[in-house]
C-alpha cells in the first residue's frame, strides 16, 4: 500500500508523518526546492529572513505535536503567561498580561486597566465578552454575521473594536474585525482567551522557519523512510488513483492533495469535486512584511503591538536572522489589501515615520535596511459565508484526500489548523487501506 502527498507545507508533512508513523509507504511531492510552505526562510546578505512572522499560542496542542515529532520543539519559546505589549501614538506603552487568577477570569484585571479605552468601554467590553464566551462556534447562523457588526450592536465602538479586538482578531484570522466571520472569530476567543488561563500564552521561534520546519521535516520523513521529491511539478490527479509528476504517471492506493485550493480545484478531476464547487468563494487574504533594520537598539521588547496605528505588529527578529550588530524589527500587517501592492518606497515612506512615532528611541536611529516581503494568497478571506465552501478531506473519489489549513478544520487558517488538516488526512487514508486490504 502507498500514498503519495501532493505538497510539502505543514499540512503534507503532518500527513507524511503520521502515516510513516502507521507504516503506511509514502512519497511526498513538492514542487518547491524546501518543505515548509508558507513558513519558509530565504537568505539577504548576512540575514535569513522568515517569508513572514509567525507564531503560536499554547492551545496550539496539534502543532506543538507536530514539532516534537520533528523534534524541533526546542527550538521555539512559549511566555510564562499572557503579555502583550500595546503602543499607543501619544500615549505610550499598555500592556495586556493575564492574572494568576482561574480561567474564565484570568483576563479581567487585564481589560481593567487597558488604557487606550475608557473605563466605559472597559466595562462595555466586559460585557461583550461575556455574550462571545456563550457561543456556540459551530452554530451555522454565526457564519453569516461578521463580528464586526455583531460587536456593534453589543456596544463595541469603533475605536473599542480596532484597540481591543481587532488586536486579537485581525491577526488570528487575516481579516478586519468588521468583515471577520462571527463563527471563526468566536472560535478564536474559546480556545485563546476564554479556555485554560494558559491557553493565549505566544510561543515563538528561536530559529529561522527553515530550521524549524522545512529541514526537520525533510530529516525525519527520510528517517522513517518516506521518499521527498523536490521541485517535482504535479501535472494531473486522475481517479485511479494516480499522480502525473513531470510528466510522468504515479500509482498510489491513496492521494492526499494537501495544496492550495486553487491548486487543488485545478489538478482534481471533475468527478471528484463537488458540484456545484464552492471554493472560489474562499478567495486569498494579503500578508505584507515591513523589514527595518536599524543601527541601534530602539526597541526592548521581543514584540509589541499597536493600536491607532498603521503598524499593527512589531517583532524583534535580531537574533534570529543572525544579525550582529544594530536591531532589526519586522511589522507584520495582516488583511494587507491596502498595502500589498504598494511600492516598497512608499512603504518606507510610510512606515520608517510610523515607528518613529511608536519608539522614540527610533527617532534618532539610522535605517540601514529596508525591504517588503509580500504573501498574496496567505489565507482563504476569513468573512462570512465561507464555512460552507471549507470541504472536508473526504473528495467524491475513493482514495483522494484533501489536506490544507483552507479545509473544514474547525480553525482559522493558521499553522495549528494546517497541521490539523493533515491529521485528519492520514487518519481517513489509513481507512481507506483498510478497506482496500480487505477487498
Amino acid at each position: 500500500m502507498s500514498v503519495v502527498i501532493v505538497g510539502g507545507g505543514l499540512a503534507g508533512i503532518s500527513a507524511a508523518i503520521a502515516l510513516r508513523e502507521s507504516g503506511v509507504p509514502v512519497t511526498l511531492v513538492e514542487s518547491r526546492p524546501w518543505l515548509g510552505g508558507a513558513t519558509h526562510s530565504f537568505s539577504r546578505g548576512e540575514l535569513c529572513v522568515d517569508n513572514g512572522q509567525h507564531v503560536f499560542l499554547r492551545c496550539c496542542s496539534a502543532y506543538q505535536g507536530l514539532l516534537r515529532r520533528l523534534r524541533a520543539d526546542h527550538l521555539v519559546e512559549t511566555q510564562d503567561r499572557f503579555d502583550v505589549p500595546v503602543l499607543v501614538p501619544g500615549m505610550g506603552q499598555a500592556r495586556l498580561r493575564r492574572s494568576r487568577l482561574p480561567s474564565p477570569l484570568h483576563m479581567l484585571p487585564a481589560l481593567a486597566r487597558y488604557s487606550p479605552l475608557s473605563p466605559a468601554d472597559r466595562l462595555r467590553a466586559v460585557r461583550a465578552s461575556a455574550a462571545l464566551r456563550r457561543l456556540d462556534p459551530a452554530d451555522p447562523a454565526l457564519d453569516a454575521v461578521s463580528a464586526g457588526a455583531w460587536l456593534a450592536d453589543r456596544g463595541q465602538r469603533p475605536w473599542a473594536r480596532q484597540a481591543l479586538w481587532g488586536l486579537f482578531l485581525t491577526s488570528a484570522l487575516n481579516a478586519e474585525v468588521d468583515e471577520a466571520a462571527l463563527g471563526l472569530s468566536a472560535m478564536v476567543c474559546r480556545h485563546a482567551l476564554f479556555g485554560p488561563a494558559d491557553a493565549a500564552d505566544i510561543g515563538l521561534p528561536l530559529v529561522p522557519l527553515e530550521e524549524l520546519h522545512g529541514g526537520p521535516a525533510l530529516r525525519r520523513i527520510a528517517e522513517m523512510g518516506g521518499t521527498v521529491r523536490l521541485k517535482a511539478k504535479v501535472e494531473a490527479v486522475t481517479t485511479d488513483p494516480k499522480v502525473v509528476v513531470d510528466g510522468v504517471p504515479m500509482a498510489a492506493d491513496a492521494v492526499v492533495m494537501a495544496v492550495p485550493h486553487d491548486a487543488a480545484a485545478r489538478l482534481l478531476p471533475a468527478q471528484a469535486l463537488p458540484d456545484p464547487l464552492p471554493w472560489p468563494e474562499l478567495d486569498a487574504s494579503p500578508i505584507v512584511n515591513v523589514h527595518v533594520i536599524y543601527d541601534r537598539q530602539v526597541m526592548d521588547e521581543p514584540f509589541a503591538a499597536a493600536v491607532g496605528s498603521s503598524a499593527q505588529w512589531v517583532f524583534d527578529r535580531t537574533a534570529v536572522s543572525g544579525l550582529r550588530g544594530g536591531q532589526y524589527l519586522a511589522i507584520s500587517l495582516s488583511a494587507a489589501d491596502r498595502w500589498v501592492d504598494m511600492p516598497t518606497a512608499e512603504l518606507r515612506a510610510r512606515f520608517v515615520p510610523e515607528l518613529r512615532r511608536l519608539l522614540p528611541a527610533a527617532r534618532d536611529a539610522r535605517v540601514r535596511d529596508f525591504f517588503v516581503t509580500r504573501e498574496r494568497r496567505a489565507t482563504f478571506r476569513q468573512r462570512p459565508g465561507t464555512a460552507s465552501a471549507r470541504p472536508g478531506a473526504a473528495t467524491r473519489a475513493p482514495g483522494l484526500f484533501l489536506a490544507g489549513a483552507w479545509t473544514d478544520t474547525g480553525w482559522p487558517d493558521t499553522m495549528e489548523g494546517a497541521v490539523r488538516s493533515g491529521l485528519t488526512a492520514a487518519r481517513l487514508v489509513r481507512h481507506h487501506l483498510e478497506g482496500v486490504r480487505d477487498r
